[in-house]
């Protein structure tokens, strides 16, 4: 277990080290910056107003953003060990494939973490400071829509990262599978849909494992739990979960979800040749 942390550790203190982890801090909390100098939380729209629209706004851009910049900071984390022989040395250590691969998880989830997190405490210490109405209910469960989504990209970075032999490789995977659930996904149910050979129900079902569209959806019905926004599909999400179990699922599966391609790299990293 002390080795476990020791390797969380030192990829921590090389992640605050370099360049794309002062990007990612400067991304999300420019974000919020540019939010209050733009005074959203002065504004309403569609009833939303104060805080509740400054994190409605966030987390909408947050869905786009997180996901590559978790996906391309953390791809390279075994293969770019591999690449730069860093692998071979720290396994010259007493140290096990278990140790140094959940190590890397762990201290990679805190760095790719904290600063979404953080900005959202700027938001709601900002937000005590100009006397608005903190919207805690809704503050808790984004940190745990985003822990979740975090939980599910940060998976499927290091499922890639433990089988890819090049740093190239793996980045042009993790942009195709980005562009893929951003856009590919919806563009293929949408057709396959307008074209009636497959059931409606089965449709949304395919669209609603996408970790991305189970997050968009879960944070749209914490404003609108009517869905107003959706259309027809509100309809039968509705009519199928209550909002406290939607929610719920959207929190539960994407960071099972996670877990499960964890697992499934720590295998494929424990059978093949490490270097």
């Amino acid at each position: 277990m002390k080795n476990l942390f020791l390797i969380a550790y030192l990829d921590l203190k090389e992640s605050l080290r370099a360049n794309w982890f002062i990007i990612y801090s400067l991304v999300f909390g420019g974000m919020i910056a540019l939010f209050f100098i733009a005074g959203v939380t002065q504004s309403q729209v569609m009833g939303f107003s104060g805080l509740s629209r400054l994190l409605l706004i966030y987390i909408q851009v947050t869905i786009i953003i997180l996901p590559i910049f978790i996906l391309i900071s953390t791809v390279r984390s075994i293969s770019g060990d591999r690449d730069t022989y860093i692998l071979e040395y720290m396994l010259s250590f007493p140290i096990s494939l278990k140790q140094y691969y959940w190590g890397k998880i762990f201290g990679r989830f805190i760095t790719v973490f904290s600063p979404v997190f953080f900005a959202m405490i700027i938001a709601v210490i900002y937000g005590k400071i100009i006397g608005a109405l903190i919207p805690w209910n809704i503050f808790f469960l984004y940190t745990g829509l985003l822990f979740s989504l975090s939980s599910a990209f940060l998976g499927i970075a290091f499922f890639i990262s433990s089988f890819v032999k090049t740093s190239e490789v793996a980045l042009g995977l993790s942009f195709f599978i980005w562009i893929f659930l951003l856009a590919f996904i919806d563009i293929a149910l949408i057709s396959l849909m307008l074209q009636n050979r497959f059931d409606e129900s089965l449709i949304i079902s395919i669209a609603l494992l996408n970790p991305m569209e189970i997050f968009r959806v879960a944070a749209i019905s914490l404003f609108d739990p009517s869905l107003t926004v959706m259309g027809p599909v509100a309809f039968y999400i509705l009519d199928n979960f209550e909002q406290k179990v939607f929610i719920s699922l959207s929190i539960l599966y994407p960071f099972v979800l996670g877990l499960i391609f964890a697992f499934w790299g720590f295998f494929i990293f424990s059978k093949k040749d490490l270097v």
